[in-house]
């Protein structure tokens, strides 16, 4: 019986379009020629802020991420982040008598921004609230501590195999990988319980089972 289900936050519930498009916007290239590169980079198994590095060479990515929250240009979150299926699965899960986290490495001003968009979830935590990041499985520890259930009780999903997948089965977890997003659907996480290509074919693959 699944008792709880935590989601991964990018590429899991909300797109990472806009967050792309703002930074094409600070660095003054077009959308797209930021797009071509994150995937360049993502497809070469590199982090994905070398793309921001292409751009500007040399560049102390954190400094200029500090300089656009300086401008007025930091984190933004809207309901039209949200990819199209992430209320009615969530709340689909919740109607079911199942627990809903949402769990992933953001900062704490994320999390204050998910919060604002009242999500069908019992709780929300981000990396720098618990101050242990993924793929650490200590990340993974705190999902089992916070969520109600047994370690085979509680789901985590994610579209990162390396960041989500690998390391919650190593915590004993379960797992699903959703085929989302640039990592989710080139990666393959051949140790997933499951594997969906989207929020609504996993609720009801695990509703049907409680």
């Amino acid at each position: 019986m699944i008792r709880s289900v935590v989601f991964d936050i990018g590429e899991t519930l909300t797109s990472d379009t806009r967050y792309w498009a703002d930074w094409a916007r600070w660095l003054g290239v077009p959308q797209h020629t930021m797009s071509a590169l994150v995937g360049a980079v993502v497809a070469g198994g590199r982090d994905n802020a070398d793309a921001i590095r292409i751009v500007k060479p040399g560049c102390d990515v954190g400094a200029e991420w500090r300089a656009r929250q300086a401008a007025g240009q930091g984190e933004q979150l809207e309901e039209d982040d949200l990819y199209p299926d992430v209320r009615s699965a969530l709340q689909r899960f919740r109607a079911a008598g199942v627990w809903v986290g949402v769990a992933g490495n953001q900062n704490a001003v994320v999390a204050g921004l998910l919060q604002g968009l009242s999500l069908p979830a019992d709780a929300i935590a981000t990396s720098a609230e618990w101050g242990v990041a993924k793929p650490a499985i200590e990340f993974f520890d705190r999902v089992a501590a916070w969520a109600p259930g047994r370690r085979d009780q509680i789901v985590y999903v994610g579209d990162h195999p390396a960041n989500d997948i690998v390391p919650a089965r190593a915590a004993r977890l379960r797992t699903a990988h959703l085929r989302r997003g640039p990592i989710g659907l080139m990666a393959e996480a051949t140790g997933a319980d499951w594997t969906v290509d989207s929020l609504t074919e996993l609720a009801e693959l695990l509703v049907g089972q409680n």
